[in-house]
């Protein structure tokens, strides 16, 4: 979620300015290199929306190798550009910005086990640097020979002494930093002979002709360094400008919010489910049932607002309200049930045809694909103000499509809810480890044979009529049960529970002038023949 709503405001920063969104796949961390990982952006962006302007070749959905008139920067893939930063991280040492370093991995963490030894914390900065192996300390030549020997050396960034880096962020305003707090950071490594972030995003933004940089609060502590870069090639009247955002928090409690999160609450934290390396499959918005406008107009308002109370946006409506003055400072808490509203807000909006549409793969994958689509579109109109997501019309009205009958065969739980233990002899009747044709619950709250009898006499009284409504069929069957001064809401609580399986769902008329008053009349017969001691 954080990577998409950073890509976002990047998006929508570029084109409410009539600029381009640029997508660089970043790959030269080779400890952190994940497989898959690069087509799981491309379409995860292109699912909600965010479409690179440079980058991505949309019709083929791969990264673009070769510069041509729409992508004049590629390749867009740092492995592929390798050359590149050498060649700057070269420049630098030529400059005395930057040198060779033959310090090993050993070396260095005696070092620090040295340092913490006495209360102190190495650092590798202009302190120490000229009491390590470098081009700093050691002779020309027997740095030349370790150049051409060995493989195990650095470019470090020679940080200046003593100076102020003054920084400003689109977000978080004027920021100053002394550089004698900072280390002299890798640029660039031969072992892999690939280079750090540090040194790939600089010279990337600078070719790339990057004009603001929108990225993670993460990112901060590294933003002197870079200033300190652009400074160092002579680039900082096209330095582009810097805005970090905030960090998406914990539902509840305190910190970052994670993967761990969302599995132990129950919701996604993708965009698209995630198969990890060792097989677990995270959720995904996308496969949770969330339109991809929704997602993207929840994540906009993490971070964001427009200033007023309004919480709905299209894409485009959000590229022209948004703006960085806007951004919040602070960490975005994020709410599960929130995202769920807007889902819910989304559905409102679309038609009963729309979303007919896609009901009916729902119900194919309920083994009911030669439901009539009229009666899916007359289901979709009465139950869509309950639903949030598009499988809700299968849970919410399961039965429309199958009465009580038939429930252990499709695997429908009476009520949406597993069935409990019934505590009386009827207890042949339930199963209470997958499915039931009948809540028990509601079987010994509202079954007799009394409450059947007048049920069922209530649906006959509707035989031979025609109702051009639900309503004018509600007015009857209400006019019936109170002309005999029958209970109304045993009467109606035992009619739904023969209808639905249990004594919750739509109203009883709704319900039988979908269905039809013959098929209603065996679902009574059917629940007699089950429920009767």
């Amino acid at each position: 979620m954080g990577g998409v709503r950073t890509a976002l405001y990047n998006y929508l920063f570029a084109k409410q300015r009539g600029g381009d969104f640029i997508l660089r796949i970043e790959d030269t961390d080779s400890h952190r290199f994940v497989p898959g990982a690069e087509q799981y952006i491309i379409e995860a962006l292109s699912w909600c929306g965010i479409i690179p302007d440079e980058g991505v070749d949309m019709a083929t959905g791969k990264v673009v190798e070769a510069p041509s008139e729409r992508h004049p920067h590629a390749p867009y893939r740092q492995s592929q550009r390798t050359p590149i930063y050498r060649k700057y991280a070269e420049q630098l040492v030529a400059a005395g910005k930057a040198y060779y370093a033959f310090d090993s991995a050993a070396d260095l963490e005696e070092r620090r086990a040295a340092a913490e030894a006495s209360g102190e914390t190495f650092i590798y900065n202009q302190k120490t640097r000229l009491q390590l192996r470098n081009s700093l300390t050691l002779p020309p030549e027997e740095t030349a020979r370790l150049l051409r020997e060995t493989t195990d050396w650095t470019i470090r960034f020679k940080m200046p002494e003593n100076t102020v880096v003054q920084m400003d962020d689109l977000i978080r305003g004027h920021i100053e930093m002394n550089t004698d707090t900072l280390d002299d950071k890798v640029l660039w490594k031969r072992a892999d002979e690939l280079p750090t972030y540090h040194l790939a995003n600089i010279v990337d933004d600078h070719l790339m002709e990057i004009t603001e940089v929108i990225r993670g609060e993460e990112w901060l502590p590294s933003l002197p360094l870079h200033y300190q870069l652009y400074e160092a090639f002579g680039w900082t009247d096209t330095m582009p400008r810097f805005a970090h955002l905030s960090l998406l928090l914990k539902p509840v409690g305190n910190g970052k919010l994670s993967k761990r999160d969302g599995d132990k609450m129950g919701f996604p934290v993708f965009p698209l489910q995630w198969i990890s390396a060792d097989g677990t499959a995270s959720h995904g918005y996308r496969e949770d049932g969330y339109f991809p406008e929704a997602f993207v107009n929840m994540l906009a308002l993490l971070g964001w607002n427009p200033g007023d109370d309004r919480e709905l946006f299209t894409l485009d409506e959000l590229v022209q309200a948004f703006s960085m003055e806007k951004v919040q400072k602070a960490g975005a808490k994020f709410n599960p049930e929130k995202a769920k509203w807007f889902n819910k807000e989304y559905l409102r909006q679309k038609s009963e045809e729309e979303l007919t549409d896609l009901f009916m793969p729902v119900l194919s994958a309920h083994n009911l694909a030669d439901v009539d689509r009229e009666y899916a579109l007359k289901v979709v109109t009465l139950v869509k103000e309950r639903a949030t997501f598009v499988e809700d019309f299968w849970t919410i009205a399961s039965y429309l499509f199958i009465a009580p009958s038939q429930f252990e065969a499709f695997g429908v739980k009476a009520g949406a809810a597993i069935a409990q233990k019934p505590v009386d002899p009827r207890a042949k009747v339930y199963d209470d480890t997958l499915t039931a044709p009948f809540l028990a619950k509601d079987v010994e709250k509202f079954w007799n044979a009394e409450n059947s009898a007048m049920a069922l006499e209530t649906v006959q009284s509707l035989s031979g009529k025609s109702f051009a409504s639900a309503q004018e069929m509600s007015e009857a069957i209400e006019s019936y049960i109170k002309g005999n001064e029958w209970p109304m809401g045993k009467v109606m609580n035992t009619l739904r529970l023969a209808l639905t399986g249990s004594a919750s769902g739509l109203g009883i008329a709704d319900i039988i002038h979908l269905v039809g008053i013959p098929e209603a009349l065996s679902r009574l017969a059917f629940a007699a023949e089950r429920l009767t001691a």
